[in-house]
């Protein structure tokens, strides 16, 4: 197991010069067990949980929790850590009471991240619901009163959405004019997550305008935005609007994306986390696919 272990750190620490390189990882058992379940996979960036995301219950990171957390990823090869926030947060709702749940809830993941020391945070826009305007504003005021509540390391990304239904953030236009609401003096902990299948459902082409896509986010969102980069294949066809994740190679995207993106000098040093399927053991998919992105990278 040891020996194991040590390989796929060495392996992982191999890849620094091309970035971080991971995937999500599961922290059931404690926070403090991912760090080695990246390392089973190979990986020098991971993304966890710090709570069950389909639930309201919000734990507290106690100190030795933390410490434990920071001992193992220290002894690791993984040196980017991301959470991802709860499935259940709405922040642009205009109802009260889911709104103020949110709010308490995005505010202590805040706060458990900034605990454990993580380097980012990924976070989706709320649903409006009711007015796109009226949502937007709801979701730039929540994030402004959680961020000026707890102060930390951690770097606030909020992740491009694939647009089905009321969902906000699915166009760089409104992204960008989202973080544009939140005041000047919280811009420095404010980034962006980019996931391939997300704006290729929403109708950014990747495949057949890659040069173009990343020319517009330039335009309107720009690269010193963009901490974390999810590499998904989509089980959905370009603007099909569903937020549906494949294997990488085996979706709508191909290939072809994700050799580029490996290889985009302007991407070179950006976290990149797959969250595509896990199969039956929790490895095997991740493994391969890390694998087959460092051969697209030519390492």
């Amino acid at each position: 197991m040891m020996a194991a272990r040590k390989t796929a750190t060495t392996r992982a620490r191999g890849t620094v010069a091309l970035g971080p390189l991971g995937a999500h990882v599961s922290s059931a058992g404690g926070v403090d067990k991912a760090p080695a379940r990246a390392d089973e996979i190979g990986a020098s960036a991971m993304q966890l949980f710090t709570k069950t995301p389909n639930q309201w219950k919000e734990p507290t990171i106690e100190a030795a929790t933390a410490t434990a957390f920071r001992t193992q990823l220290e002894a690791s090869g993984v040196r980017f850590t991301t959470s991802h926030d709860s499935y259940l947060i709405n922040l642009a709702s205009p109802d009260d009471t889911l709104r103020a749940r949110s709010l308490d809830s995005f505010r202590r993941e805040l706060h458990r991240c900034h605990a454990l020391g993580l380097q980012a945070l990924v976070s989706h826009p709320g649903n409006f619901m009711d007015d796109r305007a009226s949502g937007l504003a709801r979701n730039a005021d929540a994030i402004t009163e959680a961020l000026e509540a707890e102060v930390g390391p951690t770097r606030l990304c909020m992740e491009l959405t694939a647009g089905q239904g009321t969902v906000l953030g699915s166009t760089f236009e409104e992204m960008a004019a989202l973080l544009a609401r939140i005041p000047a003096r919280l811009q420095s902990r404010l980034g962006v997550c980019l996931d391939t299948a997300h704006v290729f459902a929403a109708g950014y082409d990747l495949v057949d305008d890659y040069d173009g896509v990343w020319e517009r986010f330039a335009d309107v969102i720009g690269f010193d935005r963009l901490g974390v980069i999810h590499l998904n294949d989509s089980a959905i066809p370009l603007g099909g609007k569903k937020d549906r994740h494949a294997l990488i190679g085996e979706g709508h995207l191909g290939d072809a994306p994700f050799r580029r993106i490996m290889t985009d000098p302007r991407l070179r040093s950006v976290p990149k986390i797959l969250e595509t399927p896990k199969g039956d053991d929790m490895v095997t998919n991740d493994r391969r696919a890390l694998e087959k992105l460092r051969r697209f990278a030519g390492t």
